[in-house]
Order: structure tokens, then sequence, then C-alpha cells
């Protein structure tokens, strides 16, 4: 009697375990199939929306509801899920000052994190941390990196980008800056936008009861900055203490965050400009107090060879930057003998090449860098442009996402 209690024991237990195996195997090929017909009649779902990396939001049918749960348990169980920057919830960016090293570095971790997540071999296509989230986009510049990075970012992540061009919204013309914060607050989550003076998105962000992205302005890009770190944590592996990044070029909005970043993280920074082309007095007072916190160089130079002796990185930007049209001849003449060639990159050590893009087709004598640099094996240019959508999707997620 024992022997056959203990035999019907046992075999409820394997028939129990077969049948549950069988049924999560079952059902996991019903949501497959469910899936599948979603993609292909989205008409005949019920609304239930699955964020993925090759499916970018398809409205399913229901047989996938328990499947997808099944899924988020298994990643809360088994796979780490990135958390946000706890510290920058609800917070606007505007600069790379705007961040503690401790964030900066959190930024550019969450968004190697993010890559994984999508991108990776163990990618979690429920991962959707702003589902029901919105962002409205003002450009009053065009754009392309910026656009796309954004708008396919925020819709990884579950959310919905809006776009708004200058013949959409009219910062300070037919409405006021004051007014316009305070309408997009109403609608949106956060705020990214593309201006031209950087007292527009100051004014945005203090007026803004959600969190401002600035996206570029005539003074600070700091997207372009997470970018440009992440390209190179992921070139040296993560060590960039006593690293020296080469600026050769136009004082610019790049420049400036270039020079917080890299002095941020600890690693000294050369900057060759023309006379009258150098950056910002005020922006050139903060990169030297953080210079001096961390130990490291800040050196302003007029000479390119000086900048770039030595360097590991060697960076440059168009002379002719959107609106400076009509200096196009004055600054060709001006920025004479500053074109990044494979002779100047010689006098580093060994340095990788990076570019923000666009590279402006130019004549020969316009050009502030040479082919065989640009598209040489040191170049970093398209993983460069490709972070742009990781580190600003680390940026959203942080100011608005839900772990």
């Amino acid at each position: 009697l024992r022997l056959r209690l203990i035999g019907l024991g046992v075999g409820l237990g394997v028939g129990f375990g077969l049948g549950l195996g069988l049924g999560f195997g079952l059902g996991f090929r019903l949501g497959v199939v469910g899936l599948r017909l979603g993609r292909r009649f989205p008409q005949a779902g019920f609304g239930f929306r699955l964020a993925s990396t090759q499916d970018l939001g398809v409205v399913t049918s229901p047989i996938l509801t328990l499947t997808i749960m099944m899924q988020r348990a298994w990643a809360s169980m088994f796979g780490s899920r990135p958390t946000p920057v706890a510290s920058l919830k609800g917070k606007s960016l505007l600069s790379i000052a705007d961040l503690s090293r401790e964030e900066l570095q959190a930024l550019i971790e969450l968004s190697a994190a993010l890559r994984d997540v999508y991108r990776g071999p163990n990618r979690d296509p429920t991962f959707s941390p702003c589902a029901k989230r919105s962002m409205s986009m003002i450009f009053q510049k065009r754009s392309t990196r910026t656009r796309v990075s954004s708008e396919t970012g925020m819709y990884l992540l579950g959310g919905h980008a809006l776009m708004l061009g200058p013949t959409d919204v009219q910062l300070g013309a037919n409405e006021t800056l004051y007014d316009t914060a305070k309408v997009l607050s109403r609608f949106n989550d956060v705020i990214l936008a593309r201006v031209f003076g950087h007292s527009d998105v100051e004014t945005l962000a203090a007026e803004a009861t959600v969190p401002i992205i600035n996206a570029l302005s005539d003074l600070h890009h700091p997207l372009q900055n997470l970018a440009d770190m992440l390209a190179l944590r992921d070139h040296f592996g993560g060590d960039l203490d006593g690293k020296t990044v080469a600026y050769v070029g136009d004082g610019n909005n790049v420049l400036h965050d270039l020079m917080y970043g890299t002095l941020k993280l600890g690693m000294n920074m050369h900057v060759a400009t023309p006379k009258g082309y150098e950056p910002d007095a005020g922006v050139v007072e903060i990169a030297r107090g953080l210079a001096t916190e961390h130990g490291v160089n800040l050196v302003l130079v007029n000479d390119p060879v000086e900048a770039v002796t030595g360097a590991d990185v060697v960076v440059t930007d168009t002379w002719v930057s959107m609106g400076q049209e009509d200096e196009y001849k004055a600054r060709v003449k001006d920025f004479a003998g500053y074109c990044v060639t494979a002779e100047l990159m010689s006098k580093g050590n060994d340095p990788v090449f990076m570019h923000c893009l666009p590279r402006h087709p130019a004549a020969p004598e316009a050009t502030e860098v040479t082919d065989e640099v640009f598209y040489g094996p040191k170049s970093l240019i398209w993983p460069e442009a490709e972070n742009r959508q990781w580190t600003v999707m680390a940026v959203i997620y942080s100011m608005i996402g839900e772990e």
C-alpha cells in the first residue's frame, strides 16, 4: 500500500510538472502567435501596447497579456533592469555643468545599460519605463541626429514624442515663452528644445513645471557631450582618468560642454582656437574651477600642434555653424591651418578622432578634417552618432521614467 501511495505521489508530481511545463510552452507559443497576429492585424487587438526594438509599439491581441506578465516576472527574477539616476528626477538639463561628476558617470553607465536592454543579446522588449508619457520637441533649427535619436529613443522607452518645428511653434513670437512653457507643461511630461539663443531654454526651464532638456543652444550642447563621453568610455574600457582630450577649431557650444564633461571625468583638456574664436569667458571660468577641483589641466592655446601633442583624443567641429553662413569667407581665412590631418594626428598619443556631425560639404579649403582622418580606422564618429540615442534615453528615463 505504501509503495502504491508513493508511486501515486510520484506519478502525480511528474504529471503536474509535465503539465505545467507543457502549459507554459503552449502559452508561450500562443503568445508568439498572438504577437504575429497583432503585427499583421493590429486593428483586431484590444489596445495592449508592447514596446519592442523591432516593433516600436505594436497593438497585440489579449492572448499576449499572460505571456508578457511572465516575461516581466522572469526579467525581474533573473535579469537586472537598468534603474534611472534618481537625483535627476524632475530636474532640467541645460548644460553638463548641471551634473555632478557622479551623475555624469551614472548617466553614461545608464546609457550603456539601455543599449544592452534594447540591442544586446539578452534584450528585454517589455521594458517600457516611460509608457503613457509624452515629450514635446521644440526645434527652431533643423536637425538629423537630435530629432531621430530623441524621437526613436522616446518610442523605445514606451512613450510618445511630438515634433514642434518652426512652423508649429514660434518661441516668443506669436506666444510668449512664459505662455509656451505653461501650456506645454499641461500636456507633456518633459520638453526638449533645440533653440538659437540659450536664454530661450533658460526661460523655458524657469517657467515650465516639467523638466527641460537642452537639445542645443548657441551656448551649450550637453546631449552631444554625453554621447562623446560614452564613446570614450567604450573605447578606453571605462578608465578615462588621466587621458588628454584635444579640441581644434571654433570655441563654440560643443566645446563648452566638452570642457565640462572632460574635466569632470578626470581628463586633461587642451584647446586650440584661432584668435578671436576663443570659448565663452564665463564658460572658461567655470572650466578652470573644474580643472582645479578634479586635479587636471586645462590649456588654451592658438596652436593646433601644441594642443594635439600627447593627446589621446582629438576633436573638431565645423568652422561654419548654422546661422553663420554670412561669415563663411572670413572664417575660412581665419581657420587656415586648423584642419585635422593625418600629420596633425601623428603628434598625439595614437589618438582617436571625434566629430559631432554634420560635416558640411565644402570646398577643400573650408574642411575642418580630411577624409583620411574622418573615415579612418581611428575615427569614432559612427558610434559617437549612435550614442546620441542611448544617452538621450538615459536623460529622459531619469527625469520622468518609472523603475
